[in-house]
C-alpha cells in the first residue's frame, strides 16, 4: 500500500465530462489511490461546457488572480474546485476566459479542432504547475493523462526543475488510443522555446502531429502506461526503442488492475 503523494493531471474527468476511457479511468484512478492512502491533488481544464452550477465549482481566491503570459500575450489564470460527492475527491480546474470560456472541449461544433489548441495547452500545463507552487505540496509523482497535458512533462525538467517542489518528482504519463487529426500550430515548439526550453530538445515537434507529441513525452517521462490494447505502431515502436519503464495495457474488468498501477508508482520511486 503506498504513501505516495501524486499529482494527476487529466485533460477529462467524469463526471464533468462524458464516459470515455480516459475520464473514466482518471474518476477511478484519483478515488482508489486516494482509498489506498496516497495522498492526491486532481487537476482538469474548466472547459467551457461544464455546467459550474450543477457540478457546484466555486473560485479559490487565495489561487487565482496569477498572470501567465503564453506566446506574448497575458492570461489571467482562475483556479476553481470542486468534489466528486460520491468519491470524496476534490477536483482542480484551471480556467481563463481566453481559453476556456467557449461552450466545447476540443473542437468546434463541426469537429474542427481549434487553432489555439496548443496554447491552451501550454496554458493548462503552466497552471496547474503555478498552481502546485502556490499550494506548497511537493508531489513524489506526477501522472499525466491525454495530449492535452502533454505539456507538463517538459516543463517539469526544463523550466520547473529546479524548483525544490518539483526537483525529485517521478513523471507517468498515460497514452491512449485517441489523439488528435492533423497538427496543431506550427508555431507551438517556439511557443515553448520561449518559456525556457532549450530549443533543441523539442526538434521532434518541428511538426506537432500527435503522434510527435507522444515520442516528446516519451523521452521526458520516467514510466509510461499504455491505456489502449492497439497502442499506434509509430509510437508504441518509439516507445518500444527507448528503454523506458512501461506498464501494459490493463483489462480494466479485472480486479488487480488498481494494484498494478499502485506497483508501477512505487517501483519508479
Amino acid at each position: 500500500m503506498g504513501k505516495n503523494r501524486i499529482l494527476y493531471v487529466c485533460q477529462e474527468i467524469k463526471p464533468y465530462l462524458p464516459e470515455s476511457d480516459m475520464a473514466n479511468l482518471c474518476r477511478t484512478l484519483s478515488q482508489a489511490m486516494q482509498e489506498r492512502g496516497n495522498e492526491i491533488r486532481t487537476f482538469m481544464p474548466r472547459y467551457g461546457c461544464i455546467n459550474e452550477y450543477r457540478n457546484q465549482l466555486h473560485e479559490v481566491i487565495r489561487l487565482s488572480g496569477m498572470n501567465l503570459i503564453i506566446n506574448d500575450n497575458d492570461h489571467q489564470l482562475i483556479i476553481k474546485v470542486a468534489s466528486i460527492p460520491s468519491a470524496r475527491v476534490q477536483i482542480y480546474f484551471i480556467d481563463n476566459d481566453d481559453c476556456f470560456s467557449r461552450k466545447a472541449v476540443l473542437v468546434d461544433d463541426k469537429g474542427k479542432a481549434f487553432e489555439d489548441n496548443d496554447e491552451r495547452a501550454i496554458f493548462f500545463a503552466r497552471g496547474v504547475l503555478e498552481t502546485v507552487k502556490k499550494l506548497r505540496w511537493e508531489p513524489s509523482i506526477v501522472h499525466c493523462h491525454g495530449w492535452f497535458s502533454s505539456i507538463v512533462p517538459i516543463y517539469l525538467r526544463e523550466v520547473f526543475s529546479d524548483d525544490p517542489i518539483f526537483k525529485d518528482v517521478k513523471i507517468v504519463a498515460s497514452i491512449y488510443g485517441e489523439g488528435f487529426e492533423g497538427e496543431l500550430d506550427a508555431e507551438m515548439r517556439h511557443k515553448i522555446e520561449n518559456e525556457g526550453v532549450d530549443g533543441k530538445k523539442l526538434e521532434i515537434i518541428e511538426r506537432p502531429s500527435y503522434q510527435n507529441l507522444m515520442k516528446l513525452v516519451i523521452d521526458y517521462a520516467d514510466g509510461i502506461i499504455v491505456e489502449t490494447p492497439e497502442l499506434d505502431s509509430e509510437i508504441a515502436d518509439y516507445l518500444a526503442a527507448s528503454g523506458k519503464r512501461v506498464l501494459e495495457y490493463q483489462d480494466k474488468t479485472t480486479t488487480e488492475y488498481l494494484d498494478n498501477y499502485q506497483k508501477f508508482y512505487d517501483e519508479l520511486l
